[in-house]
């Protein structure tokens, strides 16, 4: 499945009748077991229904970080980013791609 980054706004939480999702390096995935973390009122609800690789590489939840630009991340930061992507992976199922 592909999402355009408009479609992927859509699975943020916002409608309980839809999964949750996050993309992470243009991989979307379904981390609605996550609710509590991703949902309406979640610590981490800002990522939910967008591409979240930069905030996850800069650990940060700032409004400008939440998007899929890696330009001029440190070595390190990219460490981070590949890091929470082995995170995911290994938690939540992978449904699709961000249409680039």
């Amino acid at each position: 499945m592909e999402l355009t980054a408009q479609e992927l706004s859509q699975y943020n939480g916002s409608d309980p009748s839809k999964p949750i999702y996050i993309a992470v390096k243009g991989r979307i995935f379904d981390v609605t077991t996550g609710n509590s973390f991703y949902g309406p009122g979640g610590p981490y609800a800002m990522f939910a229904g967008k591409d979240a690789s930069r905030a996850l590489a800069k650990m940060s939840k700032n409004d400008e970080d939440i998007t899929p630009s890696l330009d001029g991340l440190s070595d390190k930061e990219i460490g981070v980013l590949n890091d929470w992507e082995k995170k995911f992976e290994a938690k939540y199922p992978i449904i699709g791609r961000v249409a680039s």
